[in-house]
């Protein structure tokens, strides 16, 4: 876990330890999201790099018998 510290203009920077395995970029979009009392920051990803990510997922679905 990391401590920083925000700016007067409400900004942090992110630590090395963990922009590096994230693999973050200088101008790279996140998502900010307040989840109960914290923030999280994710990663937004381009599309291409999307392409693929979910082949071999399982699609079949069971379904119940009354919405059949």
């Amino acid at each position: 876990m990391y401590t920083v510290t925000i700016s007067p203009k409400f900004q942090i920077v992110i630590p090395k330890a963990i922009r590096t395995p994230l693999e973050l970029q200088p101008g790279q979009k996140v998502q900010a999201i307040l989840y109960e009392s914290r923030i999280e920051l994710i990663p937004v990803k381009p599309m291409p790099l999307m392409r693929g990510f979910l082949k071999g997922i399982d699609t079949s679905i069971e379904r119940e018998a009354d919405r059949v």
